[in-house]
């Protein structure tokens, strides 16, 4: 298998050119504060005719190649590819500043020092990036999740391959990376919803995964596998009991198993993919679909516009059982969400971890296939999905905070379901987005003053 690399992501359409990043290049690479000596440069994509603001901002800056253009051309030898960071290093003994390298490079990131004619480039800052912290809009990003390919890219995939997922399906997803990191060592139980509908148990007599799985009712998933859990400690085997729950059979006809569960401490690792609805049957609502949305027991006409209800909170229901661990995560930042998995796990070893995992869906939300991730991001970007763990010792904390969160309206004009929303109806979603935020954060401000 080969290594992945930190990098540093540029998104133009929230870049504004305010040239923030350019500054603290310089001032962290050269002591100066002379946007020219920075090492990345934000150039304006079209210059407008009528000499104006430009509308959009590219970005010129070393994107540390796989196959480095400037590195092959560099005659001197001066130009390597660090093989641990990743990172195109440039040795100044043996540089001659011919400047053929700056040929070489596609995306204009290596380029002469004005100071003193020698070229310099980015280096991540030994990974901490001074521009990624100095961005205020959040354009340039710090992405960190090669360490995910690089930890368990060659552990063995529990689940078997060509499962039934829809195009695009981020409970595969969930599914596949969590399962690897669990472990062999584990009794899975799948409920009815799209996790066993993709295949989890399997077809024709064979299995879907690569441990022992059962398929419970919705009403008894977590009592069935405490009882699992149970004989094998019984008779002195440690293994990790884990559901893979979608949030109608956590939320709705199986929330009393799962309460009763929690309430006794069953040693149980309880992951719930939230699609927001039965989306395996037919798209129809659970208690976890946001108000407002369409589905095919909530449709639009002229007297129904969606939903009428608010979503319920079952993360902060699971807070309120005092679970040795509770964390809501999101597809859109996965290593948050394997922080929180190993966290889970650990937990699940003396009491009931609860890990709500949010995982839109194409087919019943209405968007495209490639928009799966931007979705889930801005849902997290406009603090309709907050990210935060808790324990009963440490409360509750923010893992990732939103200090300047997007219009909820981004994330709703995203997606189908929601298309018919009228500006009360939206009105009423920020509001609720609110309150949400305002309460979560209540919780967590009790925790950090203990």
């Amino acid at each position: 298998m080969g290594h992945a690399y930190a990098t540093i992501a540029f998104e133009a359409a929230r870049c504004d050119g305010c040239q923030d990043c350019m500054r603290a290049c310089a001032t962290a690479k050269c002591g100066s504060d002379d946007i020219a000596r920075a090492r990345l440069q934000v150039l304006p994509a079209m210059l407008p005719a009528d000499g104006g603001a430009p509308a959009s901002f590219e970005l010129a800056m070393c994107r540390q190649c796989g196959d480095p253009r400037c590195v092959a051309v560099c005659p001197a030898g001066a130009l390597a590819k660090d093989i641990e960071t990743g990172v195109i290093t440039r040795n100044a003994d043996t540089c001659v500043d011919c400047l053929l390298c700056t040929v070489g490079c596609a995306y204009a990131g290596i380029a002469p020092d004005p100071a003193d004619g020698s070229v310099a480039k980015c280096d991540m800052c030994d990974g901490a990036p001074a521009c990624v912290a100095a961005c205020p809009t959040g354009a340039l990003r710090h992405v960190t999740t090669a360490r995910i390919y690089n930890e368990v890219g060659d552990w063995e995939d529990l689940f078997a391959p060509g499962l039934a997922g829809c195009q695009g399906c981020n409970s595969e997803l969930v599914m596949r990376h969590a399962l690897r990191r669990v472990g062999p060592d584990t009794v899975l139980a799948t409920p009815p919803g799209c996790v066993p509908g993709m295949g989890s148990v399997g077809y024709n007599g064979l299995t879907g995964t690569k441990v022992p799985v059962f398929h419970p009712l919705l009403t008894n998933t977590a009592a069935m596998l405490a009882g699992v859990k149970r004989q094998y400690k019984r008779v002195g085997r440690d293994i990790t009991a884990m559901a893979i729950a979608g949030d109608g059979g956590a939320s709705d006809a199986g929330f009393q198993s799962l309460s009763g569960a929690a309430e006794r401490g069953e040693e149980i690792l309880f992951l719930v993919i939230d699609n927001e609805g039965y989306m395996n049957t037919g798209m129809q609502r659970s208690s976890c679909t946001p108000y407002g949305a369409w589905t095919s027991t909530t449709p639009v006409g002229r007297e129904t516009k969606g939903k009428s209800q608010d979503a319920k909170n079952l993360p902060l229901l699971m807070v309120g059982h005092r679970c040795a661990y509770v964390a809501t995560a999101s597809t859109a930042f996965m290593q948050d969400f394997y922080d929180k998995l190993d966290k889970a796990i650990a937990a699940s070893k003396h009491g009931f971890a609860y890990l709500h995992v949010y995982s839109p869906c194409t087919t019943g939300w209405r968007f495209p296939t490639e928009r799966n991730i931007a979705v889930a991001r801005t849902a997290v970007e406009t603090n309709f999905v907050m990210l935060w763990e808790f324990t009963p010792y440490d409360g509750l904390h923010l893992t990732h905070p939103i200090e300047s969160p997007r219009p909820v309206a981004d994330y709703l004009k995203a997606m189908g379901r929601f298309r018919h929303l009228t500006d009360d109806q939206i009105g009423h979603i920020q509001a609720k987005v609110e309150e949400n935020r305002a309460v979560i954060a209540q919780i967590a401000a009790g925790a950090a003053a203990r």
